[in-house]
């Protein structure tokens, strides 16, 4: 069993059942019928609450564990999500796809790190958006949740490869509250990014 299996592997959702703060903020940008992925999605409270928008939700996680308590949180809530059981460092990613990636404390290595960038950019469509919040290399200081490897943790330049096929619509790298289950709970240093991918190269 994976650690992220182990980590699922109870009837609790430990980081909750209900949204990211962040994500249900942004309830205005997902519109009905739009295709949405949620990347390293756990136990799946981000994408259910998308699919209770109207949303059309792929879910992807390295978890089986998760993913099946995702189903079971669609269910209970009257939706259905698409879940597949992806390792992200091995992602077969579609071109021009969907009409907004979501990954919430989608913490990986350098290298996963970058090939995630390079898999939103061709997965989404022009006009796409990309919306994450993710633990900054700050968090180290708080100790509230994420990852205690720096390596694992996020700086702005992390995202760098997007600006340039990318209209940045929001940026934050400071602190907020979070209480997410029994994991992610206090001031929390994090980073928040929302991108638009350009519509045309008229745009760059």
């Amino acid at each position: 069993m994976s650690t992220w299996d182990k980590r699922f592997n109870t009837d609790e959702y430990v980081y909750g059942e209900t949204p990211n703060a962040f994500v249900k903020q942004q309830a205005p940008l997902f519109k009905q019928g739009m295709r949405v992925l949620a990347i390293a999605e756990g136990e799946g409270r981000n994408a259910v609450w998308l699919a209770e928008q109207g949303v059309d939700v792929d879910m992807w996680d390295y978890s089986q564990v998760g993913l099946d308590k995702a189903n079971r949180l669609a269910e209970r809530r009257g939706v259905t999500l698409h879940t597949r059981l992806v390792d992200l460092a091995e992602a077969d990613w579609p071109e021009d796809t969907y009409d907004a990636i979501v990954c919430i404390y989608g913490h990986f290595p350098a290298h996963v790190k970058k090939s995630v960038v390079a898999g939103v950019n061709r997965a989404l469509k022009p006009g796409g958006y990309f919306v994450t919040e993710v633990y900054s290399e700050a968090q180290l200081a708080y100790g509230t949740g994420g990852p205690k490897q720096k390596e694992l943790l996020y700086t702005p330049a992390d995202f760098a490869p997007l600006m340039d096929a990318f209209k940045t619509i929001h940026f934050f790298d400071g602190t907020v509250e979070r209480h997410e289950g029994a994991l992610h709970n206090g001031e929390s240093a994090v980073l928040q990014y929302i991108v638009q991918k350009h519509h045309s190269i008229e745009e760059l």
